[in-house]
């Protein structure tokens, strides 16, 4: 019984992960209790980062003070007429800050792209 026509053949689509990849992303954009649940722990793993560094920050910046606290004679020496202390406080507070502040950045930046990888489905 052939008649000329090619046999039948079953379509499929191409991936199965791709229906979950749109899900995944539309429970995100839609705010269902799943994206909700993936936003969430996406603010709580950069409030956990915020609070480390932050942490960080203020334990190094509070080190200089103890230091000149417990060791007084760094308070007569003096550069440029300038105090030692002062220029500690003054100079070297500031990249500490802006080091901890770009780590935070990069750091940050890295866990939303692992974040849109989830939801993207890449592994």
């Amino acid at each position: 019984m052939t008649s000329g026509r090619p046999q039948r053949q079953r379509v499929i689509l191409a991936k199965r992960r791709g229906a979950r990849v749109i899900r995944t992303r539309v429970e995100v954009q839609e705010q269902t209790q799943v994206g909700d649940a993936l936003v969430r722990g996406l603010m709580r793993a950069q409030l956990g980062l915020a609070l480390r560094l932050g942490a960080v920050a203020v334990c190094a910046v509070a080190v200089i003070p103890l230091l000149l606290a417990l060791f007084p004679q760094i308070d007569d020496v003096q550069l440029a007429g300038i105090r030692l202390n002062w220029l500690v406080l003054a100079v070297l507070v500031y990249p500490v800050l802006y080091g901890v502040g770009r780590l935070y950045v990069r750091l940050a930046e890295q866990g939303e792209r692992d974040f849109v990888r989830v939801v993207d489905g890449d592994r």
